[in-house]
């Protein structure tokens, strides 16, 4: 009753503030695009948090498992955790590289939403085929259960339009199939059971044989602090939306991004569509997490991701920097997307200003 009552409340602002814009535009104040934008702001969606003995509802929403094995070894290491797991019927589904068709693929994501069960929703693996399904999710289901929903890479679609229609507080942090090591497992317990507002950091580990901090070094490219929702994921998916009513509004946010297997040419042909967009220019902040083997190549040819990042994010003008924990890398933040935050770009800190989940009713 308060999930619903709290929904009716979200939905009754939301058409108010609709009705108003639309009253003021039909009367000359305001043009009518402010229409679009009133219709666009939504309150931002906490879901509930995890505790032990919740059910986990595993989906897989773009690239296939190949080995069984895989599903058994995350189910186990989530019941380490504490947790109960089910699976979406069509998670060991194969459609050429997806995991299924878009309809079963789609359909285990509404089922996890509409499953009064399932409390909190982890993908499995990313890959691509996450915005094929965009357009046969059941958004009316999503925003009546709002749930803890996982993963990054070509998860950032769902991470991202989640958001934008219902408002939800998602995700971006490891998939099921990743490593749960103390890192990873650490963040995710104090983001999502312990409903922390944490303060990311890269670790500031010297190994053995170095006489200093080598891997996981924050490059600051601009100093500076800043304030504002923290949007962003993975650069290829993100670009690839652009154009769709599945992004949000990027105004004052704190763009995150981060990408693999990328030359520096395609990086900088995808900052470059952020920027013809108006997206970067949006942001406060810009913070680039890893870029996995997006290496020059051979030859003298290239210029390197650094350059490419410094020819795009130091003529904004605001904080920036490179390196933060966030890819494809095994050990990574669990960032709540849609949440306010503050971050430094010199020690390459991320502050949540709140917490990401709220105490179940």
């Amino acid at each position: 009753m308060l999930r619903w009552g709290w929904v009716r409340e979200v939905e009754t602002s939301r058409r108010q503030a609709l009705a108003g814009a639309a009253a003021l535009a039909l009367a000359g104040v305001l043009p009518r695009s402010a229409l679009a934008s009133a219709a666009d702001k939504r309150r931002t969606v906490r879901p509930s948090r995890l505790r032990p003995g919740d059910t986990v509802g595993l989906v897989n929403p773009a690239g296939v498992v190949w080995e069984p094995v895989n599903v058994e070894i995350v189910i186990e290491s989530l019941a380490a955790l504490g947790f109960k797991a089910k699976r979406g019927p069509n998670l060991l589904a194969r459609r050429g590289y997806f995991a299924g068709t878009d309809e079963q693929r789609a359909a285990d994501l509404n089922a996890m939403f509409a499953d009064p069960e399932v409390r909190a929703i982890h993908c499995v693996r990313g890959g691509w085929g996450s915005a094929r399904i965009l357009p046969r999710l059941d958004w009316q289901t999503i925003a009546r259960n709002p749930k803890i929903l996982l993963g990054y890479s070509d998860i950032t679609a769902l991470l991202l339009a989640l958001h934008a229609k219902t408002g939800l507080v998602t995700f971006h942090g490891p998939v099921a199939a990743a490593q749960w090591n103390p890192f990873n497992v650490g963040y995710m317990k104090r983001v999502l059971q312990e409903g922390e507002a944490v303060t990311f950091e890269n670790l500031k580990e010297i190994d053995e044989d170095d006489l200093t901090v080598v891997e996981n070094r924050v490059q600051t490219l601009r100093p500076g602090t800043a304030r504002g929702r923290l949007l962003g994921g993975n650069l290829t998916v993100l670009t690839s939306l652009i154009g769709s009513d599945y992004l949000p509004d990027w105004d004052g946010c704190i763009l995150f991004i981060e990408d693999v297997e990328e030359a520096p040419y395609r990086i900088d042909r995808m900052l470059t569509q952020l920027r013809l967009a108006g997206i970067l220019q949006k942001a406060r902040a810009v913070i680039w997490g890893n870029c996995t083997d997006c290496k020059p190549g051979a030859g003298f040819g290239s210029l390197t991701v650094t350059e490419v990042l410094q020819d795009h994010l130091l003529p904004l003008g605001v904080p920036a920097w490179a390196g933060a924990m966030i890819g494809h890398i095994d050990r990574q933040f669990t960032l709540p997307v849609g949440v306010e935050v503050e971050v430094e770009a010199t020690a390459g800190t991320i502050r949540m200003a709140e917490p990401a989940v709220v105490s179940a009713p």
